[in-house]
C-alpha cells in the first residue's frame, strides 16, 4: 500500500468517504475525546459510517480486523490537525430565528403555518450540522415544531440533521412567564395528568419554568417564583415514572432553591445562584446550563434594545457574577454543560453555540472544560437515546478536524474546520451565513 497522504499547515486535505462499508483510518497530532482532562497525542482513530471503531495514541496501531483489506498505513497522516467530537447545543428554541434583530419581524415569524415553521427549522438543523453541531436538545415550543422534528429525527427523513429531541410546549402557570413557549399547568387536573399529556403528544423530556427573568432596569428578578419545591417536585416524580428527565429555567435564587429542592435534572440559565446551591447541585448530580449569551447580547445591542447606561451597568454586573459562579461550579464538581438560548434575541443557532464556548472560556474555564460541556458531559448527563458527543468506540462517527487548535483557544472552532458526519465528509470550511438562524 502506498504511504498516507500527509499534509503540511495550510494544504486543503482531502478526507476519504466512510461509504459502502469502507473504514476510514486517520493518525493526528492531537485528539480530544471529549471527556479525558488532557489530549492525546499522535492519535490513531478507525471509523466507518456508523460507528467510531478505534481510538487510541500512537504506540498502539489499530488491528487488522478492524481496517480495510490490505490496509497497513493511515488514510492520511495530519501531524498538524485537532480531532475532537462534533458539538452538543443544550438548550436552543429552534422554531425561534435568533440572528433577526427586528421585533416586528420575529412576531411575523410565529405567526406563520406550523408546516413552514417545521421546514424553517429543520433548514436550520442542517446548516447547523455544518458548523459542526450535531446534537440539538430543544428547550420547549407550544406550537409543536419542536416535536414535529424530533418525530422526523427519528423516522431518519434527513440524512444531514443533527440528533434532536424536544419537550414539547414547557410547563408553566397561566398568565406568568413563558407562555409564548409553554402551556399551563391549570389546563389538567392535576400535574401528573400535565405530564402524561405531554407525553402522549411526543414529549422527550419534560421543561419546567419555575421563575420569571431577569428585570433588567432594576438588575434583579422581580416577581417570585411560578412553582414551589412541591410543585416542582410532584412534576419531577411524574415524569421519572416514565422515564423521563426535567429541566428548569430557573433564575434568581429563590427559583433556583426551588428547583434543587424538586429534584430537577438540569437547571437552565441559573443567574444569581449561591455557592451554597451549587454545592448541593453537585452533591445531587443537578446539571447546570448557564446560558450567557442572552444577557451578554444585550450588552452588545444596548443601543438598538434603547438601554441606558446604568441598565448597561446591571447587565455587566449580572455577567461578572455569572462569570465568578461558573468557576465556583467548575471548581467543586458541578456538571457543567453548555447551551447557548439560540432563538433568543440576538443568539443565532449554531453560531451562537460557538459564541456560547467563548464567553465559558472568558470567564475563565480552560478550553478543555469548555470543551468537555458541549461534549462528554452534555453526553453522559442528559440521557440521549444514542451515542455521540466522545470520541470512543461505539459513538457515532460525527466529528470536527481541524488545523485551528481549540486547545489553544475554543474561538478557533469559528475558523476554518472539517466536519465529519456519519462518516462523510459534509463541510470543509465554507462560508455560512445568519440570516433564517
Amino acid at each position: 500500500m502506498q504511504n498516507p497522504q500527509t499534509q503540511n499547515s495550510g494544504l486543503p486535505i482531502s478526507i476519504p468517504s466512510a461509504a459502502d462499508g469502507k473504514r476510514v483510518w486517520l493518525r493526528v497530532g492531537t485528539l480530544i475525546d471529549g471527556e479525558s482532562s488532557l489530549p492525546i497525542r499522535n492519535a490513531h482513530i478507525v471509523y466507518d459510517a456508523a460507528s467510531i471503531l478505534y481510538v487510541a495514541g500512537d504506540a498502539n496501531h489499530p488491528p487488522p480486523s478492524l481496517l480495510n483489506f490490505g490496509q497497513s498505513l493511515p488514510d492520511l497522516d495530519l501531524p498538524d490537525f485537532t480531532l475532537l467530537p462534533g458539538l452538543i447545543e443544550a438548550h436552543a428554541h429552534i422554531f425561534l430565528e435568533g440572528g433577526e434583530l427586528d421585533s416586528e419581524r420575529r412576531a411575523a415569524n410565529l405567526k406563520k403555518h406550523l408546516a413552514s415553521l417545521v421546514e424553517e427549522a429543520g433548514r436550520k438543523l442542517e446548516r447547523i450540522a455544518r458548523l459542526g453541531v450535531i446534537g440539538v436538545r430543544d428547550a420547549g415550543d407550544r406550537m409543536g415544531v419542536g416535536l414535529a422534528l424530533s418525530k422526523s429525527y427519528s423516522r431518519g427523513e434527513n440524512p444531514v440533521m443533527p440528533y434532536f429531541d424536544s419537550p414539547g410546549a414547557a410547563i408553566h402557570h397561566k398568565g406568568a412567564y413563558g407562555g409564548f413557549m409553554a402551556d399551563p399547568v391549570e389546563d389538567f387536573l392535576s400535574p401528573e395528568e400535565c405530564v402524561r399529556s405531554r407525553l402522549r403528544k411526543g414529549a422527550d423530556r419534560i421543561k419546567l419554568i419555575v421563575s420569571d427573568v431577569i428585570d433588567f432596569r432594576s438588575g434583579r428578578v422581580i416577581k417570585t417564583p411560578q412553582m414551589s419545591a412541591e410543585e416542582v417536585e410532584k412534576l419531577v416524580a411524574a415524569s421519572r415514572e416514565n422515564g423521563k428527565q426535567t429541566f428548569a429555567h430557573a433564575t434568581g435564587d429563590l427559583g433556583i432553591e426551588n428547583a434543587i429542592m424538586g429534584g430537577v435534572d438540569s437547571i437552565e440559565h441559573g443567574f444569581f445562584i449561591r455557592n451554597d446551591q451549587l454545592e448541593r447541585m453537585r452533591d445531587r448530580e443537578i446539571a447546570w446550563v448557564p446560558t450567557f449569551s442572552p444577557v451578554q447580547k444585550q450588552v452588545e445591542f444596548a443601543d438598538r434594545m434603547g438601554w441606558d447606561q446604568k441598565v448597561v451597568s446591571n447587565l455587566r454586573r449580572i455577567l461578572d457574577q455569572h462569570s465568578a459562579s461558573l468557576l465556583k461550579a467548575d471548581k467543586i464538581g458541578v456538571k457543567i454543560i453548555a447551551g447557548s438560548d439560540a432563538g433568543a434575541l440576538g443568539v443565532p443557532h449554531g453560531f451562537g453555540l460557538i459564541d456560547e464556548l467563548c464567553l465559558m472560556e472568558n470567564a475563565g474555564l480552560s478550553s478543555l472544560s469548555v470543551l468537555r460541556s458541549a461534549a462528554g458531559t452534555s453526553s453522559s448527563r442528559l440521557g440521549f437515546k444514542e451515542k455521540f458527543g466522545l470520541i470512543k468506540p461505539g459513538y457515532q462517527s460525527r466529528i470536527i478536524l481541524t488545523q485551528h487548535s481549540p486547545v489553544e483557544s475554543v474561538s478557533n472552532l469559528k475558523r476554518e474546520k472539517y466536519v465529519i458526519f456519519d462518516g462523510k465528509l459534509l463541510s470543509n470550511g465554507e462560508s455560512i451565513n445568519l440570516d433564517g438562524l
